[in-house]
């Protein structure tokens, strides 16, 4: 599989965004130019299919919750910094490095998304074990990623596609059953 990540394009790219983001908080009720950007900015992410109309209500906050959360961010539909970087970058930001041995809040949702690409069967118990490094390098493998079953940057990248494409799958199943 061709690696979803160039290190080289990617840092330029999001030290720029790092640097140029100073936004307003945006929530429920919010309007203007900045909700308008955020409707355009959550429609290429693919979480917001609504009207461009500058007013932030149900529909964006919903788009921004399931963003958030594929982005490993508090999915509280509330935009601030983070998540304007997080949506300039289209990575998750500010994310720890996790090896074995890690006790982080942040292992739960690498293993949870992990158990969804069907790479990690055992226990959901956020402690960074054997069995959980084993499948982070069996991903990284497939991601063709290093291999050295650390969550750095490129892995965190890796695993925040495969979650909004698992969101966008569950989404589309949800409709057609319908």
């Amino acid at each position: 599989m061709q690696a979803l990540f160039n290190p080289e394009t990617t840092s330029k790219v999001r030290l720029t965004a790092k640097s140029s983001v100073r936004k307003p908080i945006l929530q429920l009720g919010s309007v203007g130019a900045e909700v308008l950007e955020l409707q355009k900015l959550l429609a290429h992410c693919g979480t917001y299919t609504g009207p461009m109309g500058g007013y932030f209500d149900r529909s964006v906050h919903d788009a921004v919750m399931e963003f958030q959360q594929s982005m490993f961010l508090k999915a509280d539909g509330i935009v601030d910094s983070l998540t304007w970087q997080a949506l300039y970058q289209g990575a998750p930001v500010n994310m720890p490095v996790l090896n074995r041995g890690s006790r982080h809040d942040m292992v739960i949702p690498v293993q949870w998304v992990l158990h969804l690409t069907q790479d990690y069967s055992a226990p959901i118990d956020g402690d960074f074990g054997e069995q959980t490094e084993r499948a982070v390098r069996s991903f990284q493998k497939r991601h063709g990623l290093v291999e050295d079953g650390v969550v750095s940057e490129q892995t965190w990248y890796a695993l925040s596609q495969v979650h909004v494409s698992l969101l966008h799958n569950s989404y589309h199943d949800a409709l057609v059953a319908v």
